[in-house]
């Protein structure tokens, strides 16, 4: 089998004229060649727009057609090994405990659960069936509850989003976890495309396909189940305590794998009193800022804006200011909405959404101020960004009128200083609705002053970004945890038993990077488990 990189057509060629371009670069008749597969598909939009593919072929004889093309695009290809999980394990008398559903204890309940370890899942939130009704409940009405909303539930954050599964990192549980996902319901294109994205639509069902499966495993799936406190026994995890539907309960425990979500606050405060080593990390904060899809269409794909082979344009964008801080775009959400993403009362938390398709008006994107430890006294104290976080939405709150309105500026009005009266042609996505201000009362200046910088210096990178009409609303303060549990080569917290991972703990980015720290944290208690070095509970000292 051989591989071919890089192979350019224009949008909307199908296999057809693929095939003839292999054969072209292979010296042979599109009729000789007996396999085709596309591995990678991206977009080119760089000079003339293209479709850009990787390919494996067979033609015949290998060697012969390496040795007859030389095109330096060409190699020979073998197919990765799969993932192969941990394990097995015998009967635990006490199972490990997986704490969050979002992608990271989704996966490292998975990878338990394959290894035959039986794990208990624990979701403080409701299933995404229910979930997505209080979420509904909310963005319609105002009506928040606090266990159930767009951080928390059966999914975690990532469940009412774009559902991006792009990420920086190269790891062979990535594909793994893409093949998981189309196995519960996921579209098929995620395993192709260089930008694979889920959407909230498929998310919703992929969710309930993953829960299925992880039943059918053995595993114990809790909702409405938080975690409220550790029992200790000379620096090791052997019990939790655990806040149910019926009320609190003891649950013994000697492995126990924290995926919190850069949400959970008050599971931060508690690990904090048990002695947990933390540290406060750094993270972004600042606006969603909307421009019309098409106009953004337009600025990169030209003359093929809207061709129905390229679907909805995206973009990423980041600038360095004489200051030294940092300004970038995150999580954009193209064709989709800016959604209320509270879970606290009295806070306004913006974030975005899209679903599959991708055909909403608007693009959605965060446009990020980079904060370190030393902008909210994170060196004295590890829950700092917390309270740093707090006092924004805080603030956003009494600007958009108490109500979970958001406060909203054009941008034109942005950089003179003055409040808005309204939206030009760019119309908020915002539910339940924006309240046009200055951003500028409700920001710190650093933060206005460095996107007032930046927006600029990203317009001559993308045509349009600094447009007058785009719409600016505030506040983006989840973009990622601002604390970090630490942990050492094993996974493990200076509390022993306790491996703290995923995005909520400080070591992931994303859903695809979240899940892969889920699983090497599940694969590091399934070591433990089958070598016996694990110290199981005498169930009779509970």
């Amino acid at each position: 089998m051989l591989k071919i990189e890089g192979i350019k057509l224009p949008p909307g060629d199908g296999m057809a004229q693929l095939r003839s371009a292999a054969a072209r670069i292979l010296r042979v008749k599109p009729e000789e060649i007996t396999h085709l597969r596309i591995l990678r598909r991206s977009v080119d939009a760089r000079e003339q727009v293209r479709m850009v593919y990787t390919v494996t072929v067979q033609a015949g004889s290998d060697a012969a057609l390496l040795r007859r093309c030389r095109h330096r695009g060409v190699s020979a290809w073998q197919p990765p090994s799969p993932y192969s999980p941990p394990g097995p394990v015998s009967h635990l008398p006490v199972p490990p405990v997986v704490v969050g559903a979002g992608p990271a204890g989704l996966f490292a309940a998975l990878v338990l659960a394959m290894a035959g370890a039986r794990p208990i899942l624990l979701e403080r939130g409701r299933p995404v069936e229910s979930r997505r009704e209080d979420v509904a409940s909310f963005w319609d009405r105002g009506t928040l509850n606090p266990a159930s909303n767009v951080q928390f539930g059966e999914g975690g954050a990532g469940a009412f989003s774009d559902g991006k599964l792009n990420t920086g990192t190269k790891d062979p549980r990535h594909r793994f976890i893409l093949e998981q996902f189309v196995s519960c319901g996921a579209p098929a294109d995620i395993l192709i495309d260089a930008k694979p994205h889920i959407g909230t639509d498929y998310l919703y069902t992929t969710l309930q396909g993953l829960r299925q499966k992880l039943l059918s495993l053995g595993a114990d799936i809790r909702f409405e189940s938080r975690l409220s406190d550790l029992e200790l026994e000379g620096g090791q995890v052997r019990a939790i305590t655990v806040e149910g539907p019926q009320g609190p309960y003891t649950l013994p425990c000697c492995q126990l794998i924290l995926c919190p979500g850069h949400s959970a606050r008050d599971t931060f405060a508690m690990l904090r009193r048990r002695g947990a080593d933390m540290e406060a990390k750094a993270f972004a904060v600042g606006v969603r800022i909307e421009h019309r899809q098409a106009d953004c269409d337009a600025a990169q794909y030209r003359a093929y804006a809207g061709h129905p082979g390229l679907g909805a344009s995206s973009y990423k964008l980041s600038c360095h200011l004489p200051s030294g801080r940092g300004v970038f775009s995150f999580c954009v959400c193209p064709g989709g909405d800016v959604v209320a993403a509270a879970s606290e009362p009295g806070g306004v938390v913006t974030n975005g959404m899209s679903e599959f398709a991708r055909d909403g008006e608007n693009i959605n994107g965060a446009l990020l101020v980079g904060v370190s430890p030393e902008d909210f006294g994170g060196l004295r104290d590890p829950l700092a960004g917390i309270a740093f976080q707090r006092r924004l939405e805080q603030s956003a709150y009494a600007a958009g009128g108490e109500g979970f309105w958001a406060p909203a500026q054009r941008v034109e009005d942005f950089l003179a200083g003055r409040p808005s009266s309204g939206p030009g042609r760019v119309k908020p996505t915002y539910r339940p609705g924006v309240v046009w201000r200055d951003l500028h009362q409700c920001l710190p200046p650093f933060v206005c002053d460095a996107i007032a910088q930046a927006l600029p210096l990203l317009g001559r990178k993308l045509q349009g970004y600094d447009h007058p009409d785009a719409v600016l609303t505030a506040v983006e303060s989840r973009s990622s945890s601002p604390v970090r549990i630490l942990r050492d080569e094993t996974y493990q917290s200076n509390l022993r038993g306790l491996y703290p991972c995923g995005e909520g703990a400080g070591y992931a980015g994303g859903i695809l990077s979240a899940a892969a720290d889920g699983m090497r944290a599940a694969e590091q208690v399934v070591e433990c488990l089958c070598c016996g070095s694990a110290s199981l509970v005498d169930n009779k000292s509970l």
